[in-house]
């Protein structure tokens, strides 16, 4: 019951805020300069197991899966970029739900051989898959950016392992 309740606790605050942590074993050696990241909470769950469905004719479909092994650690984070600021390659073990709050972030994704940019804007929200995915987010906005994010990550892993530059983009 508890732990089906801490995940409702969860999903409101996505549904609000919505993933990125700074903790000091996870904290690139040098922050990018122009980019600030700072926790805003942080729970350890213990396994988590939810399923929701709610499909139906009317074109409101929707279906949940979350499911762990083992505690997680849930980090809900703020970060802000200044303008031409990043967050350098990294990429983070668990998944994290983002949602942009000012500005606009460009992702660049470390296996798009075309590096395509993606663009969010206030109000968009995006999902990193977390695992081996490896990929920068960037202000190439001319005002300050920033977002709220919630990441779930297996229990007292780093939040954020920094990677080196894939070569498929040409900054």
């Amino acid at each position: 019951m508890f732990r089906k309740l801490s995940w409702l606790m969860l999903g409101a605050i996505t549904l609000v805020v919505a993933g990125y942590v700074t903790k000091s074993l996870a904290t690139p050696a040098t922050p990018p300069p122009g980019f600030v990241s700072m926790t805003l909470a942080q729970g350890r769950f213990g396994q988590i197991d939810v399923f929701n469905r709610l499909i139906n004719p009317d074109s409101t479909v929707w279906l949940s899966l979350q499911k762990t092994q083992g505690d997680s650690d849930v980090y809900v984070q703020s970060n802000t970029w200044q303008p031409g600021a990043d967050t350098g390659w990294h990429r983070h073990p668990g998944h994290s739900l983002i949602t942009v709050i000012a500005g606009s972030v460009t992702v660049y994704e470390g296996n798009d051989p075309t590096c395509t940019p993606h663009v969010y804007t206030a109000g968009m929200g995006f999902v990193d898959h977390g695992g081996d995915h490896v990929h920068i987010v960037r202000n190439e906005g001319t005002v300050p950016a920033s977002v709220i994010a919630v990441q779930v990550i297996p229990a007292g892993q780093p939040r954020r392992i920094d990677a080196p530059n894939p070569g498929n983009c040409l900054f």
